[in-house]
């Protein structure tokens, strides 16, 4: 790169991924619980794809009932802890509570389902145990939170359960992918940690390439490998160093001290998903000078949530819309120097030292499944095509119901 980023301090980019939404205190945290109209027919129960009984964990907060709120949360949901962080709760549970309808703000479920849940994490609580053991035996491609949803409820009926992943750690996206302020990597794995506890089996760094030894050795099989690599952009200059997707951006980021991971001074994300606000941000946090999305369709038209977009423009992120990138230009060390745009008015070159490709997953192509075995069951991104940790949970609670059904009634 021509330029390197300002030279932040430690402590700097520590303030710079702190919390976004720091924790209650237990006064905060009683004062919300008791602004809660306990509805009975909660919408925001009903938003929530996991149907957290919210009025019940939050009464429980009420009345000083940390425990049994977080078993109410998480019973329902495995991954309860990442969610309160990380769960787009402004168009879920919080964007249905009825204080909105009154023009009040909605209830704080999720810092509230933070509080909760953190204290269980703090205080090393075991909620959960697993079932009679069955002599069942099934097989999980996946650990990220569809696999490990799957995994922590079959234990809970007595099943035995091997995980298979890829990676070197487990947590999916929650470990690797989720932006570092949302969702800290020690979190994401002591969530995991509990799912463990329960007696599954985790075999890291495995590639599962067929299916068909596992279904020889196991009663059921589920996949939850979630979506393949970043998509190419298809033009000229990709490949030039300074061009690197954003997981990839985003999962260095994670797995090393802050100042480790090289950003440019100029930076420009392609894309206008969530992914791209996590990368843009991120990018301006470690000391990029100008960070810039860049977007071929309109505002209005962005995938990510709104309140994505407002964070990334606080923090001083820039937008640049109905401009479709079509060359990455070198400088004379071969590393990147500028990108040509198309716009409205015709073309243009922006300079920039580091482009970063946020245009989606594609589907993962190197397993194949049966689509029509009865043993072999599909969660989480793979099969919804990208969503939500909590659509993950919810598609692995859901498959980890049906493949009881399946082990107990032949």
């Amino acid at each position: 790169m021509a330029e390197q980023r300002a030279v932040l301090s430690d402590e700097q980019l520590e303030r710079n991924f702190a919390d976004i939404a720091p924790p209650l205190t237990n006064d905060a945290a009683l004062l919300e619980a008791n602004k809660c109209l306990f509805c009975h027919d909660a919408p925001c129960t009903i938003a929530c794809p996991t149907h957290i009984d919210v009025p019940a964990f939050i009464k429980k907060i009420a009345t000083g009932n940390l425990r049994g709120s977080a078993r109410v949360i998480l019973d329902a949901n495995p991954f309860g802890h990442s969610c309160a962080r990380a769960c787009p709760v402004e168009v879920l549970c919080e964007g249905a509570c009825v204080l909105n309808d009154r023009d009040e703000q909605p209830i704080k479920i999720a810092l509230l389902q933070r509080h909760a849940t953190d204290y269980v994490l703090e205080t090393k609580l075991k909620l959960f145990e697993a079932g009679t053991p069955t002599g069942k035996h099934v097989a999980i491609i996946g650990a990220g939170p569809a696999g490990l949803a799957c995994a922590r409820d079959l234990r809970r009926q007595g099943h035995a359960v091997t995980v298979f992943e890829a990676k070197p750690q487990p947590g999916g996206l929650n470990t690797y992918g989720i932006a570092e302020y949302k969702l800290k990597t020690d979190v994401a794995l002591a969530e995991v940690q509990d799912i463990l506890d329960l007696g599954v089996e985790l075999k890291t760094g495995t590639t599962v390439e067929s299916l068909d030894d596992l279904l020889a050795e196991y009663d059921a099989v589920f996949v939850g490998i979630g979506l393949g690599s970043t998509k190419r952009l298809g033009i000229p200059g990709e490949d030039l160093p300074g061009v690197i997707d954003a997981l990839t951006f985003i999962e260095h980021l994670k797995t090393h001290p802050y100042r480790e991971t090289a950003v440019g001074r100029h930076v420009v994300v392609i894309g206008a998903g969530n992914t791209a606000i996590d990368a843009v941000t991120q990018a301006k946090r470690l000391g990029a000078a100008e960070a810039t999305i860049v977007y071929r369709r309109g505002e209005q038209d962005m995938p990510c949530y709104h309140y994505e977009y407002e964070l990334a423009k606080r923090d001083g992120c820039g937008f640049r819309f109905h401009t479709a990138p079509q060359r990455i230009v070198a400088n004379g060390s071969g590393a990147v120097a500028a990108i040509e745009v198309r716009t409205p008015h015709g073309s243009e070159t922006m300079s920039c030292d580091m482009v970063i490709v946020a245009i989606g997953q594609g589907e993962r192509a190197e397993l194949r499944w049966p689509t029509d075995d009865p043993r072999v069951f599909v969660g989480g991104d793979c099969a919804n095509g990208g969503a939500e940790i909590v659509n993950a949970a919810a598609e692995g609670v859901a498959a980890a119901k049906r493949i009881h059904e399946r082990l107990t009634n032949g």
